[in-house]
């Protein structure tokens, strides 16, 4: 097994420090009837705090979440979404902690996150652990956007993982995901929104990526042969859409490649997010859509409010 070599890094990316930056830090893992989400957020995305306070000077060290979500047969188990006042980078800079949770990169290539939270907003606690082992190396990162300041890397698009939720009595084996964005704005002031998907198949993963600016998107390919970064030279064909309950713009059918894996199984719907799986066939996908600008609307902020968590110590 190939495996990321983290250690090359001196330390974890530098964290963002103005009004509307941010960083976050990625992972999926499908195992089994289970799949799971984890991210580590700097300028958390979900935030209606965030989304009101940065125009006004409020900083990404102020406002880091945490977010974990499980799911059982495409029906969410668990949803974790709690907010701090700031975090901590330790052991050599290659330990994020944000609360109680972690995410270090180990000196032998695995990535490690630790979540020991409670569910939003007042319910049980939840203690789980994702450990990915790299099977090929990270891509470069790339621009989403030409002349616009966000960013996006895969860095572990493949990856074996094991998923322990020790409050659920879980633990399994599957393929992971890996990959961090950062921006030097607030999402949704330039950028309106994405929807990317990545694809794990027999031997390889594949991973597209669709800023919603009119330009083409990006593709990330891992396999055997290595890890390669492109931005497609033509805008991809459109293909069919539906509409959630929220009226959100999602795809009607997940695709690998021209082979239609199923209609998606929507794991989470919001009004400005949803993310969304399919499997048939030894090929599993994971995608998400997300529409920022709709998400600064006072009255989604206020909605967002009860799907989180606010710790006011660190």
């Amino acid at each position: 097994m190939r495996r990321l070599d983290f250690s090359s890094l001196d330390a974890l990316p530098v964290l963002p420090d103005s009004p509307g930056a941010y960083r976050w830090f990625y992972a999926d893992v499908t195992a089994g009837d289970y799949s799971a989400g984890v991210i580590f957020m700097v300028g958390s995305l979900f935030s209606p705090r965030y989304s009101a306070g940065a125009r006004h000077g409020a900083l990404p060290l102020e406002h880091c979440a945490v977010n974990f979500a499980l799911y059982h047969r495409g029906t969410r188990r668990r949803w974790v979404l709690s907010e701090y006042p700031r975090t901590s980078v330790r052991r050599q800079g290659r330990v994020l902690r944000i609360g109680r949770s972690l995410l270090e990169y180990g000196l032998d290539g695995t990535v490690r996150m630790e979540v020991d939270e409670r569910c939003a907003p007042f319910g049980g606690a939840v203690r789980a652990r994702l450990v990915l082992e790299p099977q090929v190396s990270a891509a470069e990162e790339v621009r989403l956007v030409p002349g616009l300041p966000h960013f996006w890397r895969a860095l572990a698009p493949r990856a074996k993982a094991w998923l322990g939720v020790f409050s659920e009595g879980v633990e399994l084996e599957g393929i992971g995901y890996h990959d961090s964005n950062h921006g030097a704005e607030l999402l949704g002031a330039r950028l309106p929104g994405w929807h990317w998907a990545r694809v794990h198949g027999p031997e390889e993963t594949v991973v597209d990526y669709h800023p919603s600016c009119g330009v083409a998107p990006l593709r990330v390919t891992a396999g055997v042969l290595g890890t390669k970064s492109e931005r497609r030279t033509l805008l991809a064909e459109a293909r069919d859409t539906s509409l959630t309950g929220w009226g959100l713009r999602i795809p009607a059918r997940l695709y690998a490649g021209n082979t239609v894996v199923g209609e998606p199984r929507l794991l989470e719907s919001s009004p400005f997010y949803a993310r969304v799986e399919a499997r048939r066939g030894g090929l599993d996908v994971m995608g998400e859509v997300a529409d920022f600008r709709r998400f600064h609307s006072p009255f989604i902020r206020w909605m967002a409010h009860f799907r989180t968590r606010v710790e006011r110590v660190a």
